[in-house]
C-alpha cells in the first residue's frame, strides 16, 4: 500500500552500478530500509536524487510498505526542510552525523516511534540555525535528552546535596558509591544545567571550556555504554572532539 511519510535519512550503501539501499528513520514507521533503484545513474529517469538521500536530510515520502518485506520502495518524495548551513558547515555537520551515530546505535526495532522521530526533526532544524556556541553544546543536549525515549533518562534531581552523579542508577546522589562510575562537582551541575534545558536556544547560557564540555561527552558516552548493550565504539567521536577544539 501506498503511504505518505516523512523521513530523516540515517544511512546509504551501495547496491549494484546503479541502485542504493538507503535507511530512514520515519514517522510512521521508525526504521526502514528502502531499495532505491537507478539513483546513482547518469540517466535523469530517477524519481529520487541522490542529494536527497544524504544522511541527515529530511524528506516528504510517498512509499510503498509491507510489513512483511525487509526492503520497501520509495515511490517518489521531495524535500521537507531545506538547510541553511548544515551541509556546508564542517561543525554542523559533524555534530549531525554524531547525532545520527547515536541514534543508529539505540534503535534495534522498526518500530514507529513518532515522538522520537519530531525531537529529532526539531533539533535537527536547530542545529542548522544555531550558533557556535549551541552547535559546541548540542552533542552533550542531544545524549541527556535522547535517553528519555530509550527508558534511561538521567533524573532531575540535582541540589546541594545531591550533587554526585551515580552513572549506574542515572540520577544524583549525596554519598559516593563504591563503584566508578560516577560525575562529580563541577561537571555534575553543568548536567543538570543540560538537563533543565529543553531548546537550542537555551544552550547559549551553559558557559563551558573545551575541557569541560569533553568530560561531560565523555560521561555520557559512558552513560549510554552502561545503559544500551552492546554500545561499541563511536567513529564519529575524535572527529566531533576535532572540529570542536575551539
Amino acid at each position: 500500500m501506498l503511504h505518505q511519510t516523512k523521513g530523516i535519512i540515517i544511512r546509504t550503501v551501495k547496491y549494484g552500478e546503479t541502485s542504493l539501499v538507503v535507511s530512514a528513520f520515519t514517522e510512521l514507521f521508525g526504521v526502514q530500509q528502502y531499495m532505491v533503484k537507478g539513483v546513482r545513474s547518469t540517466k535523469k529517469s530517477a524519481v529520487v536524487s541522490a542529494s536527497q538521500l544524504q544522511v541527515g536530510n529530511i524528506l516528504d515520502m510517498t512509499v510503498y510498505h509491507n510489513d512483511r518485506n525487509a526492503l520497501q520502495h520509495i515511490k517518489e518524495c521531495k524535500q521537507a526542510v531545506y538547510y541553511e548551513s548544515l551541509f556546508s558547515d564542517v561543525k554542523k555537520n559533524s555534530v549531525m552525523l554524531f547525532m545520527i551515530e547515536i541514534l543508529q546505535k539505540c534503535l534495534r526495532q522498526p518500530d514507529p516511534h513518532p515522538e522520537l522521530f519530531y525531537f529529532l526533526e526539531d533539533l535537527l532544524v536547530g542545529l542548522d540555525k544555531s550558533t557556535n556556541y549551541q552547535t559546541a553544546n548540542i552533542p552533550i543536549f542531544f545524549m541527556l535528552h535522547l535517553s528519555h525515549f530509550f527508558g534511561f533518562r538521567m533524573m532531575d534531581n540535582y541540589d546541594n546535596a545531591n550533587n554526585i552523579i551515580d552513572l549506574r542508577e542515572g540520577q544524583f546522589v549525596s554519598n559516593m558509591p563504591i563503584h566508578q562510575q560516577i560525575l562529580c562537582e563541577p561537571y555534575s551541575e553543568c548536567i543538570s544545567l543540560f538537563l533543565r534545558s529543553m531548546q537550542v536556544k537555551d544552550l547559549d547560557q551553559i558557559k563551558l571550556n573545551r575541557q569541560v564540555r569533553f568530560e561531560l561527552l565523555n560521561a555520557c558516552i559512558d552513560y549510554y555504554a552502561l545503559h544500551i548493550q552492546p554500545f561499541g565504539v563511536m567513529r564519529s567521536l575524535s572527529v566531533i572532539r576535532t572540529v570542536l577544539e575551539d
